[in-house]
C-alpha cells in the first residue's frame, strides 16, 4: 500500500477529483493548505499589491494498493498540470498497513470491500 500526497492548484481541485473518480479512486481526504513557494514578487490587482509568497493549495491524501499507485499518480499529473510554476508536487509514501475500525480487517482489504474486486 502506498499513501499518494499530492499539493495542488485550488483551481484544480475539480478536475482533479474528476480524474480521481475516474481512475476509479473513490476515496480520499483533502485539506486547503497554504505554502511557501519559489515566487516571492508582489502582484498588483487593481491597483493593490498582493503577497505571493504564501499561496493557497489543495492538499490530498490518497491511500491505495500499489497496483493503483501509477494510474492514481497520472490521473492527478494530467488534471493538475498547467505547465507554468506552481502546479505542485506529488508525494508517494509506503503505507506499513490499515485497518477498517467497523470490521477490524487489515491490510489491502481495509481499502476496500472484496466484494466490489474487479
Amino acid at each position: 500500500m502506498k499513501k499518494i500526497e499530492a499539493i495542488i492548484r485550488r483551481t484544480k481541485f475539480d478536475e482533479v477529483k474528476e480524474a480521481l473518480l475516474a481512475a476509479d479512486i473513490e476515496w480520499f481526504s483533502y485539506y486547503e493548505v497554504r505554502g511557501v513557494g519559489k515566487m516571492r514578487e508582489a502582484r498588483i490587482y487593481r491597483g493593490v499589491a498582493y503577497d505571493t509568497s504564501s499561496i493557497e493549495r489543495v492538499l490530498l491524501n490518497i491511500v491505495v494498493r500499489d497496483k493503483n499507485v501509477e494510474k492514481t499518480v497520472q490521473a492527478v499529473m494530467k488534471a493538475a498540470r498547467t505547465g507554468d510554476i506552481g502546479d505542485g508536487r506529488i508525494f508517494v509514501i509506503p503505507v506499513e498497513d490499515s485497518i477498517r475500525i467497523r470490521t477490524g480487517e487489515r491490510g489491502d482489504i481495509a481499502l476496500y470491500n472484496a466484494e466490489q474486486e474487479k
